[in-house]
C-alpha cells in the first residue's frame, strides 16, 4: 500500500523535454511519532504527569542575564561597575546553557578593541586573552582555479588594521572572570527554557529548564523542576535567533516595524599548522568560488597565535541563509573550498583540531526590532547589530550590551514611575539611535542587501566600493531584503543537484568527523529539543517538494530519510544529540515546522576557543 507518491520533473530530457522519476512514496510506516516535547504536546493532557510536583523554587534579583557570551558579559560587568560608583546594592544573575563559559562561543573572530577599552581600559594589564594584533589584509575574488587579488583601502570593510585576532571562546571566558570579581552571579549549565510575566503583561524574569524527563516526556524518578528567577529587568543576550526572544518579539510585536531578520551560516575550523606557513596577525578575505553568483557568502583564514604562541589558523566559510538551490549543502561547500590551488598548501601536514558553526544575523539596520518593552530588552546579536561586510559582530554586540546596562540603572533609580511592574528601559532605544553601532550599519545598510539585488555578486562588489568608501553609505535611498530566508528555497525539480568530492580524510573530512571534534553531548534520554508542530509535515512537504534540504543544511548531521521497515517509503529521524546549538535548521526549514527549544542545561558543543 503506498498512500503517497512523489514525482519530480528533470530539466534535462533528451530534445529538451521534461524526464520525471519517481524519488519517493510513504506509508504509515513514514509517520513516527518524533516529537514528545511538552512545547507541543502539553503535559496537562498527559496522564503520567498526574500528582507530580510542579512548585518551582523562586529567587528574587535585580536584573537577569540570559546568555553569558560577549554582550551579556558585558552588560552585567557595565551593572556591577555602576552600582560600586554610585554604591548602590545591585544583584546581577547571568544564566548560561553551556557547561562552561565560553562553550557554545563561535566566530571567527577579529576583534575590534573600541567596546573594550571603554569597558575594561586595563584589560592588558588583566591578562585578557588577546594576543595577535592584526598586521596583514588580504582579499580576493576566487575562481575554481585562480585567485584574483583586490584591493584594499583604509575605511573599507576588509581592512582590520588596529583590530585583534582572537579565540573567541578564551575571551569570552576572561570576560566572565572579571564579571565574578565584580561579584556577578554566573551559572553556567543552566538552560532558560521560559519567560515569565506579571499580572499586567510585563516580563517578570525567567525559568530555567526542568531535569529528569525520559525521551517519551514522561518524568522520571530523577525528575527536577528548575526555578524561577525574578528580576526588576530581565536582558535577552541569547545571541542569533535566541528561543526565548522569538516569543518576545510577538509578545510585544517588536518586529512590526523592521523588515524580517536575514542570517547566514558561519562553519569555521581551527587547524595546527607548519610554523614556516604561518604569518601571526594575517587576515585573508575571499569571494567568489564554490559559491555560484548568486550565493551570498565569502570566506575567513586569520593566522592567529594563543599564549602558547601556536601555530594556528582560524580558517570558514560563511553562506547567506537566503540561497536557493536546495541541493546546497553549505558544509560540502566548506569543505570544497579548502581544496582551492591556493588554500590547500596551507593545510597539507597540519592538524585540524576544531570544528563548529554558528547561525549569524545578516539584516542589519532595516532589520533591527523595537529594543525594549515592560520588564525587559534585548543586546548583542539577539536583535542583530553584526556589520556583515566587516563579517564583525562583538564590538557591537558589548557595546549595545553597555548602552542597555547603563540605560536599565538609570531607569532603576529614576524617580519616574513605571507604568508597569517589571521596567521598560525606554531610554535605551535613544541612546542606541544616537551611538557608534546605529551609525556604523547606517552606512553599511546598503552592502548586503545590494549582492542579492539584480546587481548579484559583482554588482554587489561594484556598489560597495562606489557607495560604501567613496561615499561613506550616505546614499539616500535603502535597500530591502525582500522576505525571509525560508522562503526562498525553489523547489528541487527547478534545480540541479551538486556533485561534491569525496572526503579525503587529510583536507577534508565526513561530516560526523568533524561533529566528533566539537565535544558535542547531550542526555539522551530526554525529549529531543528540536520539535515538530508536525510530525508529518517533513515527509509531505520538504521531502517531497524540495528534497530534504535538512540533511544538507545542518552542519552536524541531526536530520536524515531514511527508508521505512516495510522498504515502501522514507522516514523523518532526527539524532538531536548531535545538535550544535546553530538554529539553522529553525531558520531555514521551508516549512517552519521545526522549532528550538533548550535541551536539559550543559548540553550541546563544548568548544575550545572557537
Amino acid at each position: 500500500m503506498v498512500p503517497g507518491l512523489v514525482l519530480r520533473s528533470l530539466h534535462n530530457g533528451q530534445n529538451g523535454g521534461l524526464v520525471f522519476k519517481r524519488l519517493y512514496s510513504w506509508t504509515e510506516q513514514s509517520f513516527p511519532k518524533i516529537t514528545t516535547h511538552y512545547t507541543v504536546h502539553p503535559r496537562e493532557k498527559d496522564a503520567r504527569w498526574e500528582g507530580v510536583d510542579m512548585e518551582r523554587a523562586v529567587d528574587e534579583v535585580d536584573v537577569v542575564i540570559v546568555g553569558g557570551g560577549p554582550a551579556g558579559m558585558s552588560a552585567a560587568i557595565r551593572l556591577k561597575q555602576l552600582a560600586a560608583q554610585h554604591e548602590k546594592e545591585m544583584r546581577v544573575c547571568v544564566v548560561e546553557k553551556a557547561a562552561e563559559i565560553g562553550g557554545h562561543t563561535l566566530s571567527g573572530a577579529c576583534l575590534e578593541l573600541g567596546a573594550l577599552n571603554e569597558l575594561i581600559p586595563d584589560w592588558k594589564e588583566r591578562g585578557a586573552p588577546l594576543h595577535t594584533p592584526v598586521t596583514e589584509d588580504k582579499f580576493a575574488l576566487l575562481t575554481e582555479k585562480h585567485r584574483v587579488p583586490l584591493p584594499i583601502f583604509p575605511g573599507m570593510p576588509m581592512h582590520n588594521h588596529g583590530n585583534m585576532i582572537v579565540r573567541l571562546g578564551h575571551f569570552v571566558q576572561w570576560l566572565g572572570s572579571q564579571a565574578e570579581e565584580l561579584g556577578v552571579e554566573i551559572y553556567p549549565g543552566i538552560a532558560a527554557s521560559e519567560v515569565l510575566y506579571h499580572e499586567d503583561g510585563s516580563v517578570k524574569g525567567i525559568a530555567t529548564n526542568d531535569v529528569g524527563i525520559a525521551k517519551d516526556g514522561s518524568p522520571k524518578d530523577t525528575f527536577a523542576r528548575g526555578m524561577e528567577l525574578h528580576a526588576k529587568c530581565t536582558i535577552f543576550a541569547e545571541g542569533c535567533h535566541g528561543h526565548l526572544a522569538k516569543g518576545i518579539y510577538k509578545k510585544f510585536n517588536l518586529r512590526t516595524e523592521c523588515e524580517p531578520q536575514t542570517y547566514a551560516i558561519g562553519l569555521k575550523e581551527l587547524w595546527e599548522i607548519d610554523p614556516a606557513k604561518h604569518h601571526p596577525g594575517r587576515i585573508e578575505h575571499t569571494v567568489g568560488w564554490p559559491l555560484e553568483r548568486t550565493t551570498y557568502g565569502g570566506s575567513f583564514l586569520y593566522h592567529v597565535t594563543d599564549e602558547n604562541k601556536t601555530p594556528l589558523i582560524a580558517m570558514g566559510l560563511v553562506i547567506g541563509l537566503d540561497y536557493r538551490n536546495p541541493f546546497i549543502s553549505p558544509y560540502k561547500e566548506f569543505q570544497r573550498w579548502k581544496l582551492h590551488p591556493s588554500v590547500k598548501p596551507i593545510l597539507e601536514g597540519a592538524k585540524r583540531i576544531g570544528y563548529g558553526a554558528r547561525a549569524l544575523n545578516e539584516g542589519g539596520l532595516q532589520s533591527i526590532p523595537k529594543l525594549t518593552f515592560p520588564g525587559g530588552c534585548l543586546v548583542g546579536c539577539s536583535p542583530g547589530f553584526m556589520n556583515v561586510p566587516k563579517i564583525k559582530g562583538t564590538h557591537n554586540a558589548m557595546k549595545s550590551a553597555m548602552l542597555a546596562a547603563e540605560s536599565i540603572f538609570d531607569t532603576i533609580n529614576s524617580e519616574i514611575p513605571q507604568e508597569t511592574v517589571g521596567i521598560n528601559p525606554v531610554v535605551y532605544e535613544e541612546r542606541i539611535r544616537n551611538s557608534c553601532v546605529w551609525n556604523e550599519l547606517q552606512s553599511v545598510r546598503n552592502v548586503r542587501p545590494s549582492f542579492s539585488s539584480s546587481l548579484g555578486l559583482y554588482g554587489g562588489l561594484l556598489y560597495t566600493g562606489l557607495f560604501y568608501v567613496l561615499g561613506r553609505g550616505k546614499e539616500p535611498w535603502t535597500f530591502t531584503h525582500h522576505g525571509a530566508d525560508h522562503r526562498k528555497l525553489k523547489p528541487a525539480a527547478q534545480c540541479q543537484p551538486i556533485d561534491y568530492p569525496k572526503p579525503d580524510g587529510k583536507i577534508t573530512f565526513d561530516l560526523l568527523t568533524s561533529v566528533a571534534l566539537t565535544g558535542t553531548n547531550h542526555e539522551g534520554d530526554q525529549p529531543p529539543h528540536l520539535t515538530l508542530m508536525d510530525d508529518t509535515i517533513q515527509i509531505k512537504q520538504n521531502l517531497t517538494v524540495f528534497d530534504g534540504p535538512e540533511g544538507r543544511f545542518c552542519p552536524a548531521g541531526v536530520y536524515e530519510y531514511v527508508p521505512t521497515e516495510d522498504g515502501q517509503g522514507k522516514k523523518f529521524q532526527i539524532s538531536a544529540q548531535n545538535c550544535i546549538h546553530c538554529k539553522t535548521c529553525d531558520i531555514k526549514d521551508p516549512s517552519q515546522n521545526i522549532n528550538w527549544v533548550a535541551p536539559e542545561g550543559g548540553g550541546g558543543p563544548a568548544y575550545n576557543g572557537m
